[in-house]
Order: structure tokens, then sequence, then C-alpha cells
């Protein structure tokens, strides 16, 4: 049987009067009858059984706090991410993206995220909404039809006149408001590739032209040129024919080769689709592709006016510079493309399904190319 002063209650009794009686350890020990030395071991390995247990506590909190500090960076991180725009506007556009985004968080939650408060968005929701605020959400649900009419490419001044024309009577000041309110807006990015090779030795026209971009009847003035998209199975060369009284694509051809059949095609269709008579303005760059004797040949035959811009002026033919900046940014720069065939389809859709037929041009006052010769007629 162990001695009584071996025993865990005798020990830790001994700890307790050294600690609390006031008493010396030297007294405590005698009074005890057990060693000074011992005394003071167990007293240490007392002390040190009780510093773990609190040393292991504080950890737990702090990691307990670090974690929820984490969360909550997250949850804040996730609301601000869909609610940029919203900083940049009345109260009213904070309430309302809480309204619409409440499963997220607590209202509470996001509230302090918006920096508004819990009583004003409760006076919001029970607040009845103005004839302004019903008329907004009336236009945006228009704007929202046809800015995917548009694939995501009508900014404000287009927006305004596709609005106007469906019958919706709103000003360009509150179509820019909603569209920016609510993060509707054109997304542009850009490659580069030169195209132009006018390292030849053909012959080269004078510029007709001359910058004159106007036409007051359909086959007066062409212009013709060739652009380039990235697939992931390399480049893809787009030759383009526009009849400059509308911006209308007459004639285009895609190949996987920038050689002189590329705009040989292109010409070909708009020939055969236009019948154009003799003295039409044929204008382009003065690359090879279109100061080949192929080319001049078909262009000589039908009767043209071969036309060519000063070498390394691109404003000389801005026109369809203009038009191949409107279809990459419209429809080539949004995504990426698999194949070839992939961008040439969707080309066809653009050209055919969309640009002619509905997309407006402002110098076409607001109207599409087919719209604008079908008035003209």
């Amino acid at each position: 049987m162990a001695s009584p002063q071996r025993t865990p209650e005798f020990r830790a009794e001994a700890v307790r009067i050294a600690l609390t009686s006031g008493l010396s350890r030297k007294q405590v020990a005698a009074d005890l009858g057990v060693g000074f030395s011992s005394l003071s071991r167990w007293i240490q390995h007392d002390q040190r059984s009780a510093e773990k247990p609190t040393v292991q506590s504080d950890m737990e909190r702090e990691l307990a706090d670090l974690r929820k500090e984490n969360r909550l960076l997250r949850e804040e991180r996730e609301v601000l991410k869909k609610a940029t725009q919203f900083f940049g506007g009345a109260k009213q556009m904070r309430f309302a993206f809480i309204a619409k985004n409440k499963d997220m968080l607590s209202v509470n939650r996001l509230c302090q995220i918006m920096d508004v408060s819990p009583r004003g968005y409760r006076a919001f929701c029970s607040r009845p909404l103005s004839p302004s605020q019903r008329k907004d959400l009336v236009v945006l649900a228009h704007i929202r039809e046809q800015f995917a009419l548009s694939l995501d490419s009508y900014g404000r001044p287009r927006m305004t006149e596709e609005l106007k024309e469906a019958g919706v009577d709103v000003g360009h000041r509150r179509v820019g408001r909603i569209m920016r309110e609510n993060g509707i807006c054109v997304e542009r990015s850009k490659k580069y590739k030169v195209t132009t090779d006018s390292n030849h030795k053909f012959d080269i026209a004078p510029n007709l032209l001359g910058r004159d971009f106007n036409a007051d009847k359909p086959n007066q003035k062409w212009a013709g040129d060739i652009s380039y998209i990235w697939t992931r199975e390399g480049w893809l060369y787009l030759a383009v024919v526009l009849d400059l009284h509308s911006r209308r694509v007459i004639g285009w051809a895609v190949s996987n080769r920038m050689k002189r059949d590329l705009a040989i095609r292109a010409l070909e269709m708009a020939i055969n689709l236009r019948k154009p008579p003799k003295g039409c303005i044929h204008h382009t760059d003065r690359g090879s592709q279109y100061c080949s004797h192929d080319y001049q040949k078909i262009l000589r035959k039908h009767g043209f006016k071969v036309s060519m811009s000063g070498k390394g002026s691109c404003f000389d033919n801005a026109a369809v510079e203009t038009f191949f900046k409107t279809i990459k940014a419209e429809l080539i720069w949004r995504q990426s493309w698999p194949t070839r065939r992939a961008a040439e389809l969707a080309i066809f859709n653009y050209i055919n399904g969309f640009y002619n037929a509905r997309r407006k041009h402002s110098a076409l006052d607001w109207k599409s190319p087919l719209a604008f010769e079908q008035k003209a007629a």
C-alpha cells in the first residue's frame, strides 16, 4: 500500500496549502513532514499541468477567430464581386442589390457589406416603387432583350435607337444609367497581325475614293480588304467586299491561306449578287492579292474603276477597317475558336443573320444595311 505522502490526493493538498496558506514552503514542508525539494517539485509539476490546457485553449480560440475572419472575408469578396457597380450610385441601388441577393447571406450581413442600415433596407422594401422606378424596370427588361439580340454588342447609342424603334420612349442618359447600374456593358479586346503585303512588283492604281465613303445609291463604290481570325488550328483569313452606299457585306470568303484566290472568291460572290454596272469604283489596299493579274483581270472584265489606298494608310479604307473592328469586337474576340470551321459558321451567321439584317449603323441614320437599301429603293 502506498504511503499517504505518495498519494495524488496528498500531493495535491500539500500544493494547495503551500500556495494558499501564506506560509513559507519550508514551514509547510516541515509541518507536513515532507522534504522541501519534494514539495517544490510537486508545485512545479502542478503549475506545468495547469498551464497546458490554458495554452491549448488560447490556440483553439485564436484558430476559431481566424477561421471566422476568413469566412467573413470570403463572404464579403463574393458579395463585392457581384456588387461593384452598385457602390457608385444611390443607396436605392444597394438596397435593390440586397433584395435581389438576400439568399447569399443574411440581410444584416449584406447591409454591413454594402454599407447601409438594415432599418433603411426594411423601409426600402416596404416603400412602393415610384413611377420613375417602375419605368426603369420596364426599360431594363427591353434593354436585356435587345442586348441579347445584338450578341451583347450594343452600347448606349445603338441601344437607345433600338428601344425607340421598338416603341420605348427613352433618352440616351437614362439608357446609359440603367445599363451602368445593372452591369450591362460591351467587352472588347484586340490581337494584331499584318495582312497587307505591298512588297511586290504589280501595278498600283491611284486612290480614286479619296476617303469619301459616301455613295448616293448602290453599286457606285465598293471596298474590300482581308483580315484574320486566330483559331486553335491556326490562322483563318477573312476577305470581304462592302457596298459603301449601305455598308452591306455583299461578298466574303475565308481560307487558311492569304492568297489571291481568297480575295477573288469574295469578289465573285459580290459580282454574282449585285451584277454591278460599268464604272463602279472598286477600292482596296495595295496588297499583292488585289494587285495580282488574275484579280485585276476580273475587275477589267466587269468594267470597274480600280482604286487603291496609299502605302501604309489604313484610313484610306476606313469603312472596311471599321467592319473588321466591329466583327472582331462583337464576335471574334468574345471566345476561343477550336477549329476554322467553327469560326467560319459563326461568321456566316453574324454577317447574314445580324450585321446585314439587324445591326444599326450611325452612318445610316441608325438603320441596318438591308433596311437602308430598302428605304433607298
